[in-house]
């Protein structure tokens, strides 16, 4: 894939980092004139009036910071939807993405506005033929029917191609493939959607593990991004679909690990201390 490294070096099962993901931290002061900046180049540039942009990404000591510091610095780019102005935020309007996606052995065309009216999992992955990855598309793919009870969709993305997306479709799962999943995987060649979503890393050119849950109305109710590294749990996705849920038909709070079942919180002083009298 172009401009991306030794896919060994990008995704790694081991917790210890390495340099070919991890942002730089060393706080070195930024000197506009002699450092190349991280967008040149690019057909894709991001555009910005901060002459130290550069210095801005390597302060950023996490990848949820840098979710956020893309998020703003795309915010105008014409990259992004009209939809779409500024870093992500919960409850906003979720940016519009489309593209071509692999289902069931064939190539069909989705945008967001497919999924208009239903909760919708859009979970980016590093890349394909890789290691951590298979474990989470696989995971998804067998808990299909429980999101379908709740009404809502999954896709998974990453910056390959569809092509190579279909190769790893037919690849047994015994050996490292993925084999026939019950959702689209998309392909976003151009990396616009991933940089939209304030998870793409510029170096590599793949996403981090980042996870949007976008409800009805297609606006951002969760937002989750994990280092490459760590795989996610399926079973806290389908917690926060159901407490969203909950919250949406009896406009009551879920407390810590609350799961259907569990009671709620009535979000009104009074009427919160019957809750607080039989849990302390």
């Amino acid at each position: 894939m172009e401009n991306t490294k030794d896919k060994t070096q990008i995704e790694s099962d081991s917790v210890t980092t390495t340099d070919s993901y991890v942002i730089d931290t060393d706080g070195k002061k930024c000197s506009c004139n002699s450092r190349k900046r991280p967008f040149k180049d690019k057909k894709e540039s991001v555009p910005t009036t901060d002459p130290c942009l550069e210095n801005v990404a390597k302060k950023a000591c996490s990848a949820f910071q840098y979710l956020a510091y893309l998020g703003a610095a795309v915010g105008d780019s014409a990259t992004s939807s009209s939809r779409y102005s500024g870093a992500l935020q919960i409850q906003k309007p979720a940016p519009f993405f489309e593209g071509i996606a692999v289902f069931k052995k064939e190539f069909i065309k989705i945008n967001i506005n497919d999924y208009k009216g239903r909760y919708l999992i859009l979970f980016f992955y590093p890349l394909d033929f890789t290691f951590v990855c298979p474990t989470e598309l696989i995971a998804f793919s067998e808990r299909m029917e429980e999101f379908r009870k709740l009404d809502c969709a999954v896709v998974g993305c990453s910056t390959d191609s569809q092509y190579a997306h279909l190769a790893w479709t037919n690849v047994d799962r015994k050996t490292g493939g993925i084999g026939d999943l019950n959702y689209p995987l998309l392909s976003d060649k151009t990396m616009s959607i991933a940089r939209s979503y304030g998870v793409l890393d510029e170096e590599t050119g793949a996403p981090f593990r980042g996870l949007f849950i976008i409800d009805k109305d297609q606006r951002l109710r969760q937002i989750i991004v994990n280092d490459l590294p760590i795989g996610r749990s399926v079973d806290e996705v389908v917690r926060l679909v159901q407490a969203l849920q909950s919250h949406e038909v009896n406009g009551q709070v879920c407390p810590i690990n609350w799961k259907p079942g569990n009671r709620t919180i009535v979000p009104e002083p009074k009427a919160a201390l019957e809750f607080f009298k039989t849990t302390s």
